[in-house]
């Protein structure tokens, strides 16, 4: 028996995923992350809203929310405020999170509010017929892009790091060794946290753009991010069309929960 099946509703599965998507991955990394900081399953909150992403946490063994398309934020901050002694976690596709529900993104951020949100990241609406994102590449297909994608990729960490989070991490499933201790410190830190997971969509992404077998998508994230180490190594022209991994953004700031119950009188300064 895995270690994380009291963290599973086993008599679920089997999961809904198509063969070679890897948001799994991404959540496994994030309850392997739950598990290793010993969070309460009844004080841990995950809040979803629409997508493939959206679904997983019909999978696990917690208090859940799924919320309309966009809004899981939103959610998110009001069951924080009502309650500040929760975890609050949401768990996003980048449709989900930058598209319909990039202003809320934006205004989590801003506010730091004390909840992490975890994007898994496949450049593509994968639910409702492959269409593109906000988050795919330019020259990328999608089914309303047969021409390719014409507009500028969205950048999701630099977005949110401009909007003010306090922490902000990116990594992705071929460095999958990374992702639990990125998640764990995201989780850890006390203000929004945002960690982006850039995962893989055979079907619609993979098909669409002559990596229709999963093997070549992982290669495609392999060759995508460099570290900040790597990164100082490399000329401009190197870095051209890579993403940083790793912690990006790790800042300690007034968290909005207890800076709104001081000024409200709910809660006096230097009190727990």
């Amino acid at each position: 028996m895995s270690k994380l099946d009291n963290l599973l509703r086993t008599e679920q599965m089997p999961h809904f995923a198509c063969p070679g998507c890897t948001h799994g991955t991404a959540w496994k990394s994030m309850l392997k992350a739950v598990e290793d900081l010993g969070l309460e399953q009844d004080k841990t909150v995950m809040v979803c809203a629409i997508g493939c992403a959206g679904r997983l946490p019909v999978y696990s063994d917690f208090p859940s929310i799924r919320t309309p398309h966009g809004r899981a934020l939103s959610y998110a901050t009001g069951i924080k405020l009502a309650n500040p002694d929760l975890n609050v976690i949401v768990f996003m596709g980048d449709g989900d999170a930058a598209a319909i529900g990039g202003n809320h993104l934006i205004h989590a951020a801003r506010r730091n509010i004390d909840i992490t949100a975890v994007v898994a990241t496949n450049e593509i609406y994968g639910m409702t017929g492959g269409q593109y994102a906000p988050t795919t590449e330019s020259g990328r297909f999608a089914s309303t892009a047969p021409y390719g994608m014409t507009e500028n990729q969205m950048d999701v960490c630099k977005l949110v790091e401009g909007a003010g989070a306090t922490f902000v991490g990116r990594g992705d499933v071929y460095h999958v060794r990374e992702l639990k201790d990125l998640v764990k410190a995201g989780i850890e830190h006390k203000g929004f946290s945002l960690v982006e997971i850039f995962t893989t969509c055979p079907t619609h992404f993979g098909r669409r753009n002559n990596m229709k077998q999963p093997s070549k998508l992982i290669e495609h994230l392999k060759d995508l991010t460099v570290t900040k180490k790597q990164a100082e190594k490399m000329t401009e022209q190197e870095l051209k069309g890579k993403l940083m991994r790793g912690i990006l953004v790790d800042e300690d700031k007034p968290e909005y929960v207890e800076t709104y119950d001081r000024q409200t009188g709910f809660k006096e300064e230097g009190d727990g």
